[in-house]
């Protein structure tokens, strides 16, 4: 899965990263590696949110983890 990192100007110093596929994906960091970093970390929170809110309508035929390289 490729996601695209969105990176801007902040205050004080501030670099704000931004998913851009996944705009509510978003964090801060004073170095872009520090931001990539955060940002994993973000998206991986984020993730399981929504796995622990998920509740499929209907009867459900197959799981499978799926990893994407």
């Amino acid at each position: 899965m490729k996601l695209t990192l969105i990176v801007k100007k902040g205050k004080n110093g501030f670099l704000i990263g931004q998913l851009k596929e996944l705009p509510a994906v978003f964090t801060q960091a004073f170095t872009v590696e520090e931001l990539k970093e955060n940002i994993a970390d973000v998206l991986e929170m984020y993730l399981e949110d929504v796995r622990e809110s998920y509740k499929p309508d209907g009867e459900m035929l197959l799981e499978e983890e799926l990893i994407f390289a």
